[in-house]
């Protein structure tokens, strides 16, 4: 069984998602500390001046001693509205926008409590949307233990993975010898990112995923996927 793991973010990168279609089981992984300024509360859309951010606000107070499942959303700020907004404005000739954006018309309609819950709630609808069954799980439901490369051995050992997909930074943490020994294979992932038609001039990478959508559509996971590792390919090689 492959498995993969990754903090909760919102509006994800396309690597991501490419990540999570090598695996069985992807975890999210909603037990790690709130890293501020990092992905898990914002992340890019492309406009006609560039890349903008598209930030969540969040309570402040005490938020380093937080898990990422106790980070309040700070809704006395309207960024519901002006995230809809700008999504909307710049992406309102994409092909594919008539398509999705009553999701994001619904999603920003709602009241969100907890910063978990909106980015849980839009990761699993972007992997419908692509076509990626890979199965989830929390890391909520479970009892993890360690810190770094240790927690990630004892998630493999306890989901009785076979392979474990690190993201490419892994290599800088991970105990590869620890994993073969307990007759796991620790796998990094080294991804290419694609180019596909955008709108407002000329390519910009490293986006959330929602600008390949409503550019591509239904071609979004190949697009993801194209020049990159397989699913198939880790089965058969490693």
């Amino acid at each position: 069984m492959i498995l993969t793991a990754h903090q909760p973010v919102y509006l994800p990168w396309l690597g991501l998602f490419h990540k999570i279609a090598l695996s069985d089981t992807f975890v999210h992984f909603d037990q790690v500390q709130y890293l501020p300024k990092d992905y898990m509360n914002r992340n890019k859309i492309k406009t006609n001046s560039g890349s903008i951010w598209l930030t969540v606000p969040v309570m402040r107070k005490g938020y380093r001693d937080l898990k990422t499942s106790e980070i309040r959303i700070n809704n006395s700020v309207d960024w519901q509205k002006k995230h809809l907004k700008s999504i909307s404005l710049n992406y309102t000739n994409t092909p594919f926008f008539k398509k999705y954006i009553p999701y994001f018309e619904e999603i920003y309609n709602k009241k969100w409590d907890y910063l978990i819950d909106l980015n849980e709630s839009m990761l699993k609808w972007f992997l419908l949307q692509l076509g990626i069954n890979t199965k989830f799980e929390k890391a909520s439901n479970y009892n993890f233990e360690g810190t770094k490369s240790e927690l990630v051995l004892d998630m493999s050992k306890k989901l009785h993975a076979t392979k474990y997909v690190f993201g490419s930074l892994g290599k800088d943490y991970a105990d590869e010898n620890a994993f073969l020994n307990n007759g796991i294979t620790p796998l990094f992932q080294n991804y290419t990112h694609p180019s596909y038609a955008q709108l407002h001039g000329n390519f910009i990478p490293y986006l959330s995923v929602l600008d390949l959508l409503f550019n591509c559509g239904p071609e979004s996971l190949k697009i993801i996927m194209s020049n990159n590792t397989t699913k198939k390919e880790l089965e058969i090689n490693f």
